[in-house]
């Protein structure tokens, strides 16, 4: 079945990063350490076909493994042990991520892929495993199927299902595969209600 990937990932942060746009003496490279993605169909009922999450073990521009900050954790979840017990390496992560693609189109509520590859690949100093062709705005998805431009501004990812009124229990914030499952949901509201196509994605 055709589909369409739609991916969420949560980046290193300490508590008023976003403010300084990362720019801070203090402020950590924005660089990921998690990843989530769902595989939704563009055909019959638009089914969710697939899952996909991993742990990303972050590193500084030097090499070493980053520390996360207290403020990350209590963000996101993320723990120190998550990383280490089940974190795997930023081009692994990516070649993963490529495989359960299966070539499709990838979608994130903005551009997170100028922190999953542009920036992450840049720190680690390897070559980016997927080009920025593979990657587009789910706003514009959004746009398209008639969200108002001020709910935009203000509704998140992970609140997106809960704006359409198709949010399951259980959906966490600043949970990479939770934020894409919310973002994956609203989007096949509205191709079930038919606010959007298989065509507004340019299958």
């Amino acid at each position: 079945m055709r589909g369409a990937v739609f991916f969420d990932c949560e980046f290193l942060c300490i508590e008023g990063s976003q403010r300084r746009f990362w720019c801070g003496g203090q402020d950590p490279d924005p660089v990921i350490a998690q990843i989530g993605a769902v595989k939704l169909g563009l055909a019959e009922d638009f089914p969710i076909l697939e899952t996909f999450a991993r742990y990303v073990v972050p590193h500084e521009r030097d090499g070493t493994v980053a520390r996360l900050d207290p403020f990350f954790s209590q963000l996101t979840g993320i723990e120190e042990r998550h990383l280490s017990q089940e974190g795997v390496d930023l081009a692994g992560a990516l070649v993963a991520l490529d495989q359960f693609s299966q070539g499709v189109q990838m979608w994130s509520w903005g551009k997170d892929e100028l922190n999953m590859v542009a920036i992450s690949c840049y720190v680690e100093g390897i070559a980016a495993p997927i080009p920025a062709t593979r990657f587009d705005n789910a706003v514009k998805l959004l746009i398209t199927g008639g969200m108002p431009i001020a709910d935009l501004a203000r509704t998140p990812s992970s609140r997106l299902a809960a704006y359409y009124g198709v949010a399951p229990e259980g959906l966490t914030e600043h949970d990479a595969l939770s934020d894409a499952l919310s973002l994956s949901l609203a989007v096949q509201h509205l191709l079930r209600t038919g606010a959007l196509t298989a065509a507004d994605f340019g299958a």
